[in-house]
């Protein structure tokens, strides 16, 4: 997943951050804002973050100074007696807002990978602040004129095609955030932008609470039985942290089924832990979401409405890839029945499996990894446990991760202790490009904490921007649990696979050559923007990538080629579950955004997602969504919503991709500089479909993806 305060300079629409009165007086004096680190540039190596010289209290009034700041640069856009330019108007708007995004930037990825207490009421009290900010410029009538003016004149201002498309896309934006509603509409419009920005920050706030109530202490080593040696020290570790020294702990993370389910042999356990994960943030009491979420839906449909559109789906996609809801809808809608049905066959074989060891149950969902490890030891001789001494954390990184970045891209990294970080646990590294010129820094943040959002987003703090003489500081997160000291991190393939993943958003960001901020970097439609990180997955399983990397963390053995080979043989294994739950939420998504303005209020959560899966035949209780609607984080407060579809469609994109990829010669410099030119180069400049042309000389077909997933 990518993550991104998505161009603050600029605060658009997308940002989902409500609105309400104009941006707060700041607070403090002229000289304590002075003496406040992030008044002003960071004088470190590519502006790295002052994290040695921040504190909480820093945040506030430097978010606050910089909307005051940037609304002050937006009279002075509007109040030129020149007629408007794109120098003057669209230029001087990327060039605006940099203090402001300075300080939110390195706030925002604060509040997701460190936060407390003190940010996060800080985090709430800026969200209304904030979007009544975005507001106040993009319903600015005088600053629209100027923006209406170049946008009509584009065509024959001179202006190359870089700079038409940013005045189209300011256009657009202004339009989507509602620059053409009437005086009351507007006052609609800024009220519910509030409410959404309010009702996201506690959204989100509830997740990280809940998630983290919801561990499960373990009080005997025996009930532990199928972990690994490292895995068990680990749980000590964790319950040692939380003051339950003697005992083990368990944490939930953001999807709804847990890695753990499938090796732990204790039943009773793993129905504990899958129904902590899966009655998160939906059972009552203070973390409940309930509400939350079918207020969100009402008012994303009553905003749409403002707009013009049925409902915030048909919003959202019009500006996407896919252009419409039905486009989405046929694609995801398309895969159900195959996806359905496979996982109902694979559900007879675990079944089949119970029956035969004389287990006399019934399979439920905390039975489906651990049956399915045994099932899919005995079709392909393959036992995940097997993998994962072959599978070190570092050793991938370095051996593996970065290794493909430097054989395809001439991209390589080292490590630097002389910069400061938030957690003692976050890395830094120098990006250094072809020619060996250090081009940006990249910050590492891998292991799990309380404090910290579940699962792997890449992010920020400074995007590459000719116009601004901005070089790339990028951000990567995981949730890997952290090994007890002198232990290994051992990763599953999946952790690899998500290494990978959102490594290949951070590529996107390192290797962005635009000169506008608005194009920077990942800045592309939604349902694009998975695509480079998807076919940065393909080099984790790379035969030349793999024997680089899958080395036993104690002897150096190479995994066997036998057990590669084994891997191979079983890539379609499970398919029929892990589509179904996919396709599960983001048909959810798309449901509770298809929603009109009319609609009632939803009152029964719970009812409404179960008739939801049962339109598209994805009800199964063996088999939930990878998210239900309560914790579902992507749309309701992680800037996805009407959107989660994006993953199917962009690996659509991916495997296409990844044919060219093979029929090419697969890990070649001269593959991945092609790759790097047309797309990871790019960010938004183009619309999408043209990028994905550039690189592939067509649009892209499905049938790699059906045979992907076994579903052709």
């Amino acid at each position: 997943m990518k993550t991104s305060i998505s161009s603050l300079a600029f605060l658009p629409v997308a940002l989902a951050i409500g609105c309400g009165e104009t941006a707060a007086p700041v607070e403090k004096t002229a000289t304590a804002v002075m003496t406040n680190p992030l008044a002003a540039k960071s004088t470190l190596v590519f502006q790295a973050p002052v994290f040695d010289k921040l504190t909480d209290a820093d945040y506030r009034p430097a978010i606050e100074a910089g909307m005051k700041k940037q609304l002050d640069e937006v009279d002075a856009i509007v109040s030129n007696k020149e007629p408007a330019t794109f120098e003057n108007t669209i230029v001087a708007m990327e060039k605006s807002g940099l203090d402001l995004t300075r300080a939110s930037k390195i706030f925002f990825n604060l509040t997701s990978s460190a936060t407390n207490d003190s940010l996060q009421a800080v985090k709430a009290d800026l969200a209304p602040k904030l979007s009544a900010h975005g507001d106040a410029i993009t319903l600015n009538e005088g600053l629209f004129a100027r923006v209406k003016a170049v946008y009509d004149a584009r065509m024959s201002a001179g202006l190359d095609p870089v700079q038409v498309r940013l005045a189209e896309r300011y256009y657009a934006r202004f339009l989507r955030a509602g620059a053409l509603l009437s005086g009351s509409a507007k006052e609609e419009w800024k009220k519910l932008n509030e409410e959404e920005a309010n009702l996201s920050t506690k959204f989100q706030d509830n997740i990280l609470k809940d998630r983290s109530a919801a561990a499960i202490i373990v009080d005997k080593k025996e009930e532990l039985d199928g972990l690994s040696e490292e895995g068990i020290a680990a749980a000590a570790e964790a319950a040692k942290a939380k003051g339950q020294e003697g005992k083990w702990l368990i944490d939930i993370l953001n999807t709804t089924t847990q890695p753990v389910l499938s090796s732990l042999k204790n039943r009773e356990l793993r129905q504990r832990i899958y129904q902590a994960s899966i009655s998160r943030n939906g059972h009552g009491g203070e973390f409940d979401n309930k509400s939350i979420v079918a207020r969100l839906a009402q008012l994303r449909a009553q905003k749409a409405q403002l707009l013009g559109f049925p409902n915030w789906a048909t919003y959202v996609m019009d500006d996407q890839m896919a252009k419409t809801s039905e486009a989405a809808l046929k694609l995801l809608g398309g895969l159900a029945p195959a996806a359905a049905k496979n996982a109902k066959a694979e559900a007879a074989k675990l079944q089949a499996l119970i029956d035969k060891q004389g287990g006399g149950f019934t399979l439920e969902p905390w039975d489906w990894d651990f049956y399915s490890e045994q099932v899919r030891k005995a079709e392909f001789d393959l036992d995940e446990a097997a993998l994962k001494p072959y599978l070190n954390f570092e050793t991938v990184l370095q051996n593996g991760v970065f290794f493909a970045a430097q054989e395809l891209y001439g991209v390589s990294f080292k490590e630097r202790n002389d910069l400061p970080v938030y957690h003692p646990d976050v890395r830094v590294f120098d990006i250094i490009d072809t020619g060996g010129t250090v081009i940006g820094l990249f910050y590492g943040d891998y292991y799990a904490r309380d404090n910290k959002n579940g699962g792997a987003w890449m992010d920020s703090y400074l995007d590459q921007c000719e116009l601004l003489g901005q070089q790339p500081v990028i951000t990567q997160n995981c949730n890997y649990v952290k090994p007890a000291a002198g232990q290994p991190c051992l990763l599953s393939f999946d952790d690899v696979t998500t290494l990978f993943h959102e490594f290949g958003h951070a590529l996107h960001g390192m290797l962005s050559r635009q000169k506008y901020p608005l194009f920077a970097g990942t800045a592309t439609t939604t349902d694009f923007v998975e695509f480079p990180s998807q076919v940065n997955e393909l080099w984790g399983t790379d035969p030349q990538v793999l024997a680089n990397y899958a080395k036993h963390y104690k002897t150096g053995q190479v995994m066997p080629a036998a057990l590669i080979q084994k891997m191979k043989n079983a890539k379609t294994f499970n398919q029929g579950y892990m589509t179904s739950e996919y396709l599960a939420a983001a048909l959810l998504d798309i449901e509770w955004h298809s929603l009109g303005a009319d609609a009632p209020l939803v009152t029964d959560v719970d009812a409404f997602e179960q008739n939801a899966l049962k339109k598209y035949g994805l009800f199964n209780m063996q088999v939930p969504p990878r998210y239900k609607t309560c914790y579902f984080s992507h749309i309701w407060g992680g800037g996805y919503s009407a959107n989660y579809y994006a993953y199917m469609w962009s690996e659509v994109l991916d495997a296409d991709a990844c044919k060219w990829f093979a029929e090419n010669g697969g890990l070649k410099r001269e593959n991945g500089m092609h790759f790097r030119s047309t797309v990871l180069s790019q960010g938004g400049s183009k619309e999408s479909g043209q990028l994905y042309r550039d690189f592939r000389g067509r649009d892209a077909e499905v049938e790699p993806l059906l045979e992907r997933r076994g579903l052709k």
